[in-house]
């Protein structure tokens, strides 16, 4: 086995040219063996393994820098890269994440990549620092897996060409984003391909890059031929190989949107070994705004790469045909788009997770908010429930969003509510709204809901009391319920409110409080540094009322436990019980 005398490339480079596909074969079984033990990126690593053996095989890592863009595609290069141990042994996978990370090989990852269209302007970077100091290793971009359509994709690009010296991008072109590519620039790729790289219209060469076309990018040999044949180029240089998304692996291969991103399943069979069963939020959202659609014809779901998110599979989006319009992994685009698409009189909504919302931030802004166009924004996963790679933790979206001058963002506490806060927002015609999609486990109403939120920052009194109120925000008020459940076995008896708003405060009810209540606590599933609390206690600040707030710390957390992050921000529900018992006697 090759891959056992392989802790760094060094050692790569020492093999001769005709074992390299064997070492790939090794490569793309251990890449197997972690994500059908431990889920992960499938598709997308089996498709770039012989480009990546060939280009440790080829440049001088780590002296030469490569930077992965969508990283979910460096499981190849983490195994040839000291990290063989996180894909062969079950007891080590958690050592190892699903991102490029010098937390893990500050030698050979260059960068913390989680999110996309990064690597081209990343590398201009490093290409600008070379050149100043006057050092000469090659750069270069690997980018791949519909990356390429991000605009600052495009900006390096441009940069790049402009600089004018050594950076190689090489474009792994496997005809797919994580659904199907969309976008004149991959039917560009699409005519570059049918033409062997030959066609006349060639947005890279236009650039000002050298361009150089490889149709077998899974042939190991071929790949290391044009890879000699571009190192040390003095010039901007694209590689543009045309790769097969789950390359090796036939299940992977035969139905390439699903296999993108696999929780742990059976090698042998390609089935997953827990189908789960249980409801999620956002697919059932799906549903009902595909149900929507039947009634109303302007309304128009937009997606940025991740049409899944939604549940809007292949099936679901052929169903709502021109009703769906997926613009890739360009969120930014998204959200103007949907500010253009209120504007011209439809009834736009995005749906996204909370991580990718958090580079839309001046479209959501100017773009969308400063317009006041009322299109409807659902931000999926903002949860501490949710995923927790920390490149991709999605519960730092209250203080980011909530202080959109212009933006209403509705918190509902269980599926009917969220229901409830959609058609309204879809209906309504005044405001840019964003909806904060419940994490977790799905709770359902034990009542019927408000179905008019045009009352803005108007909070809603679920369970009258007094000396203390607990205000539950989104999901958080089923917690903020259990806890007056356990205050009462003590003798007290606190006021629950659902806040329901997250972007503003009920004056009113905050006011009225202050007659029988000494203590407000604040419950929120996501950040306190610039959270909902902090609007509460800000408000209470030159009055008697003391608040305490109960959120997560700012910090960069990385595959932590929930329970223990529950724990350590004490939002178990014994210790806020606890704490409140405590600062009453106090």
């Amino acid at each position: 086995m090759y891959l056992e005398l392989i802790d760094q490339p060094a050692q790569l480079r020492q093999l001769q040219e005709n074992q390299l596909q064997e070492v790939a074969n090794e490569v793309r079984e251990a890449v197997l063996f972690r994500v059908s033990h431990h889920g992960g990126h499938v598709g997308p690593n089996l498709g770039a393994t012989e480009a990546t053996v060939a280009m440790h095989y080829v440049f001088n890592t780590p002296e030469d820098k490569i930077v992965f863009d969508v990283s979910h595609q460096s499981y190849p290069h983490k195994v040839l890269t000291g990290r063989l141990k996180g894909f062969t042994n079950l007891d080590d996978m958690n050592s190892v994440s699903g991102y490029s990370s010098p937390l893990e090989s500050p030698v050979y990852d260059n960068f913390e990549i989680g999110h996309t269209s990064t690597s081209i302007a990343l590398c201009t970077g490093l290409q600008k620092a070379r050149d100043i100091l006057g050092q000469t290793h090659n750069i270069v971009a690997f980018i791949g897996d519909g990356s390429l359509g991000g605009g600052e994709a495009f900006e390096g690009l441009n940069t790049a060409a402009a600089i004018g010296t050594n950076i190689i991008v090489v474009v792994n072109d496997n005809e797919m984003s994580i659904a199907e590519n969309h976008g004149g620039l991959y039917q560009h790729l699409a005519l570059l391909r049918q033409t062997q790289g030959q066609s006349e219209q060639n947005f890279f060469k236009a650039l000002g890059f050298d361009y150089h076309y490889l149709e077998q990018g899974n042939d190991v040999m071929a790949l290391v031929e044009m890879f000699r044949k571009v190192k040390d180029t003095p010039r901007p240089t694209v590689v543009h190989i045309h790769t097969e998304k789950g390359h090796g692996y036939a299940p992977a291969t035969a139905n390439k949107e699903p296999w993108h991103y696999s929780a742990p399943f059976d090698l042998e069979t390609g089935q997953l070994l827990n189908t789960g069963g249980g409801e999620y939020a956002p697919y059932m959202l799906g549903r009902v705004i595909m149900e929507e659609m039947k009634t109303d014809p302007k309304l128009v779901a937009i997606s940025a790469g991740v049409p899944m998110a939604l549940g809007f599979g292949p099936n679901e989006r052929q169903v709502m045909g021109l009703r769906h319009i997926d613009v890739g992994i360009a969120e930014e685009e998204a959200v103007a788009l949907a500010s253009g698409m209120a504007k011209g009189g439809t009834r736009p909504v995005f749906s996204t997770f909370a991580t990718f919302l958090q580079r839309t931030y001046d479209q959501l802004a100017q773009d969308l908010c400063v317009n006041g166009n009322p299109a409807v924004i659902n931000v999926l996963g903002s949860t501490i429930y949710g995923m927790n790679d920390f490149t991709h933790i999605c519960f730092f979206d209250i203080p980011m969003f909530s202080h959109i001058p212009n933006l209403v963002y509705l918190a509902p506490t269980n599926f009917e509510e969220l229901v409830a806060m959609e058609r309204w927002a879809i209906r309504q015609e005044q405001w840019p709204v964003a909806i904060r999609v419940p994490g977790g486990p799905v709770q359902h109403a034990s009542e019927p809901c408000d179905d008019d939120y045009s009352q803005l920052n108007t909070f809603k009194m679920v369970r009258p009391g007094a000396d203390v109120a607990i205000i539950g925000v989104g999901n958080f008020l089923k917690k903020a319920e259990e806890v007056a459940t356990l205050l009462a076995q003590k003798g007290i008896k606190p006021s629950v409110i659902n806040p329901r708003f997250v972007s503003g405060v009920d004056t009113q009810m905050l006011n009225e409080l202050m007659a029988d209540h000494s203590l407000v606590v604040t419950l929120e599933d996501g950040s306190l540094d610039g959270g909902f609390g902090e609007r509460i206690a800000r408000y209470y600040g030159t009055t008697e009322m003391r608040v305490m707030c109960r959120g997560v710390e700012k910090a960069l957390y990385d595959r932590y436990d929930v329970e223990q992050l529950l724990t350590d921000s004490r939002l178990q529900n014994q210790q806020i019980a606890d704490d409140i018992v405590k600062a009453l006697i106090g």
